[in-house]
Parts: structure tokens; sequence; C-alpha cells
């Protein structure tokens, strides 16, 4: 079975670095999409990774922002049956404090059907999420960090052309490492290099 080799990757142009599986692709120019966004994906299992900066958001409270983004995330969309399986507390963290503000991790995970592109409701595939919002107050940004798994493919999706329509192949079968595991490592291993980044003063 092939193991599933980590290794640390550039993100914005090298001012920030988090650690993940290789076998996701960045995929950012693919799908065009926005600068304050970059897209990885591993297109054989459907699953992808996606880091994005926005304007810090002070009008959401630190606990359960994640939650908060992640419903959010599920209105912009259009997801049907989205809920919220289990969220953390939250946590500050030291290493990538900026000034004298705090930073605060919380994460969030959530179950929702939804479909890929302009495909509509008759396509969507059941994918469970993975959202950690990491408020790196001192330079006024939220980054969300969130991680999508295929739980069910449905036939009309074109993900079923590349992974196969029905029940998601568990990751381990695969020789993969567990998305949530993937999610995990991105998070915890998130660095930033450069705060000029954020426009700060280094």
């Amino acid at each position: 079975m092939p193991e599933d080799i980590s290794a640390e990757r550039p993100l914005f142009g090298g001012a920030i670095s988090s650690t993940f599986p290789l076998r996701f692709q960045d995929v950012s120019n693919i799908r065009q999409v926005p600068d304050h966004q970059e897209v990885f994906a591993d297109p054989a299992r459907d699953e992808s990774l996606i880091f994005e900066l926005l304007d810090f958001k002070a009008d959401v409270a630190d606990n359960g922002s994640a939650t908060w983004f992640l419903q959010d995330l599920a209105a912009e969309q259009n997801a049907e049956g989205a809920t919220v399986i289990e969220q953390s507390g939250v946590f500050q963290a030291d290493g990538l404090q900026f000034g004298d503000m705090p930073t605060i991790i919380s994460t969030a995970v959530g179950q929702m059907a939804i479909s890929k592109g302009r495909q509509g409701r008759g396509a969507q595939n059941l994918v469970k999420v993975y959202l950690a919002n990491l408020r790196l107050k001192g330079v006024a940004t939220d980054v969300l960090i969130t991680a999508y798994e295929p739980i069910v493919i449905n036939p009309l999706s074109e993900s079923a052309i590349a992974v196969g329509a029905g029940v998601a192949v568990p990751a381990a079968q695969s020789g993969c490492m567990p998305m949530n595991e993937v999610f995990q490592l991105a998070a915890t291993s998130f660095k930033v290099n450069d705060w000029s980044l954020f426009g700060a003063a280094s």
C-alpha cells in the first residue's frame, strides 16, 4: 500500500506555510479562485483543502466563530441539510501571535449536501466539512482552513466520473491519511513566515 507522504508547502508566495500530503495538488489556477484563497485537491478521492484569508469579522465572537463560518459557508454554497457535528473550545496559538494581540483558534466539523460548480441540487454530494478559524487579531485577519471529505457521491455529480458513485471508499482502505488527520496536520503546522502579507510592518 503506498505511503501518504506529507511535506511543508508554501502558501501565498511562501508568506505562509502548512504541512499536508503531497497527493493534494494546487488547483488554484485551474479553478480560478480569488487571490485571498489557495485550493489544493486530490482528484482521485474528490477531497480538497482550502486556505482563505478574510478581513477580521469583529462582530463574530471568538467562542463559536468556527461554527459561524461553517454555517456561513453552507449558506454560500446553497447546502442542504447542513448540520454541525462537533465544535472545539477556543485555544490561544502563541506561535502565531503578532504584536500584543493574541491569535485564537477554534474548529468545527459539519455535514452538508453540496453540488460542484453550477450542477444544481439534483447533483449534490454528501460531504463532511472540517473548518478551523485562526483569528490573527494583530493583523485583523480571519484565516479559514477548510477540508472537504466526500461521504456519498451522487451519480449525477461530475465527481462520479473520477471517483465513482455511491459511498466513498475510506481513506485508510486506499492507503491514504484520513481527512480528519490531514485537516489537523494542516491546521497545527500553519505558520506565518512573512507578516507583511497582511500589510504589517515586520
